[in-house]
């Protein structure tokens, strides 16, 4: 997989990692997601969550000096990439996902379910079927920062 070049000083991170992670195929005629930043209060805590728990690998890290960033993705490269956000410098930040959510496809969401668990996170809804979605499983949990974690079977 092509990997961005550091475009340092020119704001266009986000937009080349996107750019870099979806095939010139897709992004030439169709628009795609290619990121979604979440504000973190510590980097390390939030990063070593969605390795551990989702299989996510660091793609990029970023020191903006007012922001600091990691950029994470599934290895094989598919979907939309993540981004960890944190202000050192705002101590008057608020992290709080209540009303964010995240959505990942996997292969088998109670595993990881029971990782968020074995971490002490919050389970809000066990992996199990949807009726009003053909019977398909789906799980709740929360990261760190309070953010929701929907995991539906792929």
């Amino acid at each position: 997989m092509k990997r961005p070049r550091d475009l340092a000083g020119n704001g266009l991170r986000v937009l080349a990692l996107a750019a870099c992670l979806i095939s010139p195929a897709v992004w030439a005629d169709t628009p795609a997601l290619g990121a979604m930043g979440i504000g973190v209060r510590d980097l390390a805590v939030s990063a070593k969550f969605y390795t551990e728990v989702l299989g996510l690998e660091t793609l990029r890290t970023y020191e903006l000096g007012y922001l600091d960033e990691i950029v994470l993705g599934f290895p094989e490269g598919g979907g939309a990439v993540v981004v960890l956000m944190h202000w050192a410098q705002d101590t008057g930040r608020r992290y709080d996902g209540s009303d964010v959510k995240l959505v990942f496809y996997v292969p088998d969401p109670a595993t990881v379910i029971e990782r968020i668990r074995e971490r002490g996170g919050l389970i809000e809804r066990e992996a199990t079927p949807i009726e009003a979605l053909n019977g398909t499983i789906v799980g709740l949990g929360r990261d760190p920062d309070n953010y929701v974690i929907e995991l539906i079977k792929r």
